[in-house]
């Protein structure tokens, strides 16, 4: 797999499922950190990912403190409105992992302040809008590094 798609604490059920239809399409591993906003056998969930969510390859933790012990030695890198560097500054490599936080307030202030060489930003051009919508973030960013990757 070349890369990784996290998601910690996930809110929106329609959100996730897309996600998950977007790791298959991509040869990508969705890892989803709980709590959730929703059921994991949520209807909303699976109507979004079709029945493609049976062939994707889900990782599930119970927690943050969970999800980085497992992964440690595993490079990252976190998306946040608050990171300086834009995406496609990240240093894509066989099996990155691309850390996304919760659709209501992004990344934990302790994770961006645990990571902030690690911390990247889809670049945004109006003062108008805090935030992309989570599944075209990660969309836009799987496929950067996809490109770079040239896979």
């Amino acid at each position: 797999m070349p890369l990784n798609i996290v998601l910690i604490e996930p809110e929106i059920p329609n959100n996730t499922g897309n996600i998950g239809r977007l790791a298959l399409a991509s040869g990508s591993k969705l890892h989803l950190v709980k709590p959730f906003g929703f059921e994991i056998d949520d209807k909303r969930l699976k109507r979004a990912g079709l029945d493609y969510w049976q062939h994707l390859e889900v990782i599930y933790y119970e927690n943050t403190e969970e999800f980085f012990r497992v992964n440690a030695s595993k490079k990252m890198g976190f998306l946040s409105s608050h990171g300086t560097k834009n995406h496609w500054d990240i240093p894509f490599e066989d099996d990155f992992f691309l850390i996304f936080g919760k659709e209501s307030v992004g990344l934990s202030k302790a994770i961006i302040e645990q990571y902030p060489n690690q911390l990247y930003k889809i670049p945004m051009f109006s003062e108008h809008i805090r935030s992309l919508n989570l599944a075209n973030a990660v969309s836009i960013t799987i496929y950067e590094g996809i490109r770079q990757l040239k896979l």
